[in-house]
């Protein structure tokens, strides 16, 4: 079981590949860029998150599955693709696809609940059933039938067994499997799956207290109390640090106006699910580490997917990565892939 003191076992970055409207073909193939960028130096994983209706990328597996061409070695996962908007069989078949193609470097991860900008797709999605769709964990359960056991039909007919199971199928994909939560509920929950878990920089507020950190720790404390081997669990972190040492002074006036902009909505929680943000870390390599190094539920991850800040340039990302790579990593007891 991870401990403060315990050295970071894999280092990822993650992205939401922002694109121009009037130019996708670009921001399409910066996100592949910064996956070829964070294999070059030694990332573990690279990983994408998915957003409908939004100018970022909306068709992760594509991504990845294009990004898979141009590497080799790095993990490739999605942070998370929420599962309201997918069809648990046809999603079943593109994770074994994708894992394949990627010689099995798939790291799938996944969601429920009510996506974020549900209210403007539903009805495009499921014409005559959205309200009747159940977003709830039923729905990842038949996910995870479907990539544990790809039998769908048996039958005997005439005498013989006749039989249809998915295909493709990917031995070994439903052990890459994430689970994205935000409450102790819900990371008992992916616990007792048996699912590895991926923390972000929001969680829900827990009796009303306002610490995110406090309630970050709370949930993982949640899913290794529920996990039946909680020595071998992983567990990533998934907030936005923004290392300086490298930055210009441009890129720093950027960053931090950034920062500060974001910083406001930390102050209390949001929506009926009480939500809470965290605040993004800023500054030197050394001081982001010492932040790090302070954080209860920071201190019981074995991975990271650090988020990149959306509306940055491709040279403020490289900047970025290298900083993490040289610096933060190493400090908290990473060692670049070979």
């Amino acid at each position: 079981m991870p401990d403060a003191t315990s050295p970071l076992q894999h280092l990822g970055v993650l992205t939401l590949g922002r694109f121009d409207p009037a130019d996708p073909v670009r921001g399409h193939e910066s996100a592949i860029w910064l996956f070829e960028q964070a294999e070059e130096l030694g990332f573990d994983s690279a990983w994408l998150r998915q957003r409908h209706l939004e100018t970022a990328i909306s068709s992760p597996l594509s991504v990845i599955a294009a990004a898979s061409r141009s590497t080799k070695r790095i993990a490739l996962g999605t942070a998370v693709i929420p599962l309201g908007g997918e069809n648990p069989f046809r999603l079943a078949e593109d994770f074994h696809t994708v894992d394949l193609l990627t010689h099995g470097r798939l790291n799938p991860g996944f969601s429920v609940g009510t996506p974020m900008n549900w209210e403007y797709y539903k009805e495009a999605m499921y014409p005559a059933s959205w309200e009747s769709e159940d977003l709830t964990h039923a729905r990842a359960e038949r996910l995870l039938q479907l990539l544990r056991d790809p039998l769908v039909y048996q039958d005997e007919i005439g005498g013989e067994l006749s039989t249809r199971t998915i295909q493709p199928h990917s031995a070994g994909l439903v052990d890459r499997v994430w689970y994205g939560a935000g409450s102790t509920r819900s990371a008992t929950w992916g616990a007792r799956q048996g699912l590895n878990l991926l923390t972000s920089n929001v969680v829900r507020s827990h009796d009303g207290d306002l610490d995110f950190a406090r309630n970050m720790a709370a949930v993982i404390r949640a899913y290794l109390d529920a996990h039946p081997d909680p020595a071998s669990a992983r567990i990533s972190g998934g907030l936005v640090i923004i290392p300086t040492d490298g930055a210009t002074p441009s890129q720093l006036a950027k960053y931090r106006a950034y920062v500060e902009e974001r910083d406001a909505r930390a102050a209390k929680a949001w929506g009926p699910g009480q939500n809470l943000f965290q605040r993004d870390f800023i500054g030197t390599s050394a001081e982001i580490v010492e932040r790090l190094q302070n954080d209860p539920g920071f201190a019981l991850v074995t991975d990271t997917a650090f988020a990149l800040p959306f509306p940055f340039d491709d040279e403020d990302y490289a900047q970025i990565l290298g900083d993490i790579r040289h610096h933060v990593g190493p400090a908290l007891g990473w060692t670049p892939a070979e």
